[in-house]
């Protein structure tokens, strides 16, 4: 799952180690999340919507596209 989680820490002026603390996870779980190595629990990412003030689709996009998941607009 893509998403923009170093580009909204590096704005926030936050380390690794800062936003791990902020959302009560290990340092290394953000830099899993943010090299797409690791999809966030749903309470994670709802956590770190919360940190920055925004929505989950904000942070996350599943990529849908492709894999069946059709979506009515």
């Amino acid at each position: 799952m893509k998403n923009d989680l170093r580009q909204r820490r590096e704005v926030d002026g936050s380390s690794q180690a800062d936003l791990a603390a902020a959302v009560d996870v290990t340092r290394q779980t953000i830099n899993a999340i943010e090299r797409d190595r690791y999809d966030p629990s749903i309470e994670l990412a709802f956590k770190l919507a919360s940190h920055f003030d925004c929505r989950i689709e904000d942070l996350f996009d599943p990529e849908l596209n492709g894999t069946g998941a059709e979506r009515d607009e």
